[in-house]
């Protein structure tokens, strides 16, 4: 999976983006499909602003998380994205699972005496 980091008022340290890395791993093996990640991270008011963005199976997902702190806001955002993830896996899985429309009983039991059973 192909990590992009970029920053607004904030210094990306390497410390930063392999703590990042580290915790795409787990995502990137519930989610093989799933390309690429766009990390905008940022600092506003004394809170660090963390924006992740992806394309999953045809639908964009995008997260976001705060804190004073720039760790638990990276943690907050990443909990957010593997929520949207699930739910959009959850969807596509459901649209497989339809079932086709039922006939009425009365069309069925027409169908039936017109067989030839013998």
């Amino acid at each position: 999976m192909k990590i992009k980091v970029s920053g607004h008022h904030v210094d990306i340290s390497s410390a930063v983006i392999s703590d990042i890395q580290q915790k795409f791993t787990k995502i990137e093996k519930h989610y093989p499909s799933l390309l690429n990640v766009d990390v905008i991270l940022s600092k506003q008011n004394n809170e660090h602003h963390v924006e992740l963005s992806t394309m999953y199976e045809g639908g964009k997902l995008a997260s976001h998380g705060k804190d004073r702190v720039l760790y638990p806001a990276v943690n907050n955002a990443i909990k957010k994205l593997e929520s949207a993830l699930s739910h959009r896996k959850g969807q596509l899985a459901a649209s497989l699972r339809k079932e086709s429309p039922v006939t009425s009983p009365a069309v069925v039991h027409e169908h039936i005496q017109d067989l030839d059973l013998n």
